[in-house]
């Protein structure tokens, strides 16, 4: 008997340490995802390599592990641990999706395009692996392919705007410009808010010599779409060629203060700049050239010219030195530093360079000119391609070379400063029985008189501080309204309960009538003047009044315009601020209502007090990250972008992973 207790004891300790084990590595699962999430790959990989040890007959483990390794340009191993996932789960299409994108990203074509196929075969309806199959086509120049896997993606996702404008890529590469330009036409017709179709169909314009229907597109690509370099590059490209160079000058501009690592854009302002006779500031986007592109002989020559022509002798032939050791043969880098070294007083190099000069037209004499021309022929274009290497090339303007080679794409996340979101500050908290779930879990909004109020309020204590509401489903909406009837007749029987006419307004409230909502949290505040929660009450609902109201309409002219207009209601959102101000004084340690008061200065377009009240916030409570992230964009808006982009980076420390994004759409906005 005693044997029996002792064998039914131990297998239930086993039965528990197994699912022990399970549960820790469905945790340690998550924990790798969520560092996954946040581009932490490094650590990310140690948190998949102990699943894997653990529980090494798993597929998934080891393709995150390689979806890590991808983001980190690991291309060889992310396609072994694919190698690994698909023989332990040979019926996943997202395993060989990503490994086909591994071998794309390695140039092995024909692998990449067989991954795809069975990608496609064990998810036929996937339009991103059909994509990418036709970007393997194009890459490898099968034009006729390409359309025919374009064509097919059409059948079943017609409205697809990539695949049409990859379609009008591929028939101009046909020769069939009349078929590429319906096929970008299509492209606008179905997702005509897009910068995207604009800039494509800009590209095919400009290839049809149709300069000004191409800078319309593109002026209304950077409409839709501000803060993208490239728009602005390419529209500089077409006024240059419409002898607009004021406007060419801009544009480049422009994409530099939105990338400031541009190479085109510098190269091409730096030639502006150079043909204008501003000296200094081309020499300026020619070092900028070099500090991107050291080994760039042409922008190398382009900045020994603008030294010689500004008095830097000794730079000059310093430049015109390391050109002459890329192209021995390139006549005119001899000339020029014969001058530059007579100028330095170098007399024997330059009789040097000139003899060298004299005996290269004896060679063109002896053997006649045609036996040198095409070593460095030049052609009449006015631009060349990024990849020319002609060094009698170096003062055209230069276009990107067929990019469609490497833009590969994957519904998996890429990082989260590219994300997009609609930049506007964090909304004004309120108490709500209901929130969105967060991407991850978030930090939990915790104020002691609230969890008072949830124990004073027994069976209707469960309000939480958050400015992250949902819509409620249907039950909830029902639940609601029943709730509504029960607190009717408790009000009626106790008409002065200040408590069950603020809870009742919170009910009318969250099913959106706020007129009602407004009349019961008007009657509580005049029973219980002294009681901080009515008053803060009153204060989210009449600013959701307000904001319904259509009153508060987003300013769309300016990407990081605050969300008001010049026409707001000062009288309305003072009430509102009036309310918090009678919430801070009987409660000044309360953080969320100096935010929301912040919120209300920020509506009236007075930063300055918005950023007083988000600085106190922050001063109650230093882990506060929508504080930062309002006080972040309030000081941009003000001009203060130091302090503002500090801000947003400590929101994002603290887990607001949008305030990378706008970071990086800040910069590239062109605001200073």
């Amino acid at each position: 008997m005693n044997l029996c207790r002792a064998i039914i004891s131990f297998l239930l300790t086993l039965a528990a340490v197994v699912c022990q084990a399970q549960l820790n590595t469905t945790r340690v699962m998550e924990i790798g995802r969520n560092a996954l999430y946040f581009e932490d790959y490094v650590l990310s990989i140690q948190y998949f390599n102990q699943v894997i040890d653990a529980k090494p007959f798993l597929h998934e483990p080891y393709f995150f592990r390689g979806l890590a390794k991808y983001n980190l340009d690991d291309f060889v191993g992310a396609a072994a641990d694919m190698d690994i996932a698909i023989a332990k789960n040979p019926y996943v299409s997202r395993c060989y999706l990503l490994r086909g994108l591994c071998h794309a990203q390695m140039d092995s074509l024909a692998l990449a395009e067989k991954d795809f196929c069975t990608a496609i075969k064990y998810d036929p309806q996937n339009s991103t692996v059909w994509q990418n199959r036709a970007l393997v086509a194009m890459q490898s120049e099968n034009w006729e392919k390409a359309s025919v896997i374009i064509d097919s993606l059409l059948l079943f996702a017609p409205r697809n705007s990539n695949a049409y404008m990859m379609r009008s890529q591929v028939s101009l590469n046909l020769k069939d410009t009349v078929h590429a330009m319906k096929m970008s036409e299509l492209a606008v017709r179905h997702d005509s808010t897009s910068a995207d179709v604009y800039d494509s169909r800009a590209i095919l314009y400009y290839s049809m010599r149709n300069y000004e229907a191409a800078e319309k597109d593109l002026d209304k690509a950077i409409d839709l779409m501000p803060a993208r370099s490239g728009s602005y590059i390419n529209r500089a490209l077409v006024r240059y060629h419409r002898d607009d160079l004021r406007g060419a000058m801009e544009d480049y501009d422009m994409a530099i203060s939105v990338e400031p690592s541009s190479f085109l854009a510098h190269y091409n302002r730096g030639l502006l700049r150079m043909n204008v006779g501003d000296d200094n500031r081309a020499i300026e986007d020619f070092d900028k050239v070099l500090d991107i592109d050291p080994d760039n002989t042409m922008a190398r020559f382009n900045r020994a010219l603008l030294r010689e022509n500004v008095g830097d002798y000794k730079g000059a032939v310093d430049d015109y030195s390391r050109v002459i050791e890329d192209y021995p043969n390139f006549e005119q880098a001899y000339h020029c530093r014969a001058s530059a070294r007579r100028k330095y007083g170098d007399r024997k190099g330059a009789d040097a360079d000139e003899r060298w000069l004299m005996k290269r037209q004896i060679d063109i004499y002896n053997k006649g000119v045609d036996a040198f021309r095409e070593e460095y022929s030049a052609e009449n274009d006015k631009t060349r391609n990024r990849s020319d290497e002609n060094i009698r090339n170096y003062n055209k303007m230069v276009v990107a070379d067929d990019a469609y080679s490497k833009k590969y794409t994957t519904e998996y996340r890429g990082k989260v400063q590219h994300r997009n979101v609609f930049v506007e500050m964090e909304p004004m908290f309120v108490l709500s029985y209901y929130e969105n779930e967060q991407e991850l879990e978030g930090r939990s909004h915790y104020f002691k008189p609230v969890e008072e109020l949830n124990a004073a309020l027994g069976r209707y204590g469960g309000l939480n501080l958050t400015n992250n509401e949902r819509a409620l489903a249907e039950l909830e909406i029902k639940y609601r309204f029943a709730d509504i009837d029960v607190l009717s007749k408790r009000i009626s029987e106790n008409p002065a309960d200040a408590s069950n006419l603020m809870l009742r307004a919170i009910d009318f409230y969250l099913v959106q009538d706020l007129e009602s909502a407004m009349a019961d949290i008007d009657k509580a505040v005049a029973v219980s003047s002294g009681s901080w929660e009515c008053h803060f009450v009153r204060a989210f609902v009449r600013a959701r009044q307000l904001e319904t109201a259509g009153v508060n309409e987003a300013n769309n002219v300016d990407e990081f315009a605050p969300k008001n207009s010049a026409g707001l209601p000062d009288l309305d959102y003072r009430l509102v601020k009036n309310d918090l101000d009678k919430v801070i004084s009987l409660v000044p340690d309360f953080s969320y209502a100096f935010f929301n008061r912040g919120n209300v200065a920020a509506k009236l377009n007075d930063f300055k007090s918005a950023i007083v009240d988000y600085t106190q916030a922050i001063n109650i409570d230093d882990r506060f990250a929508e504080a930062y992230f309002n006080r972040g964009l309030a000081r941009l808006y003000t001009g203060n972008s130091e302090e503002g982009i500090a801000d947003l980076s400590k929101a994002g420390e603290l887990g607001m992973f949008q305030a990378y994004n706008v970071i990086k759409r800040f910069k590239y906005s062109g605001k200073k």
